[in-house]
């Protein structure tokens, strides 16, 4: 006679292995990321005149 519940134990789920591996794989994902973004900087935007993506550098008067 056994005492388990009908879905048996938690760790003999498959579809939780799944869960943990899909984490596991979008915190190294994030991780990697984070790494990678402070390894290689954006180079800074040139400022051409007073406007830069022909937005104004400077506040305009009222």
């Amino acid at each position: 006679m056994s005492t388990d519940v009908q879905g048996g134990r938690w760790y003999r789920q498959p579809i939780l292995w799944l869960g943990v591996v899909i984490l596991l794989a979008t915190l190294a994902g994030c991780v990697s990321m984070i790494v990678l973004g402070a390894r290689y900087a954006d180079e800074p935007v040139p400022v051409e005149g007073e406007r830069v993506f022909k937005i104004p550098t400077a506040a305009q008067g009222a």
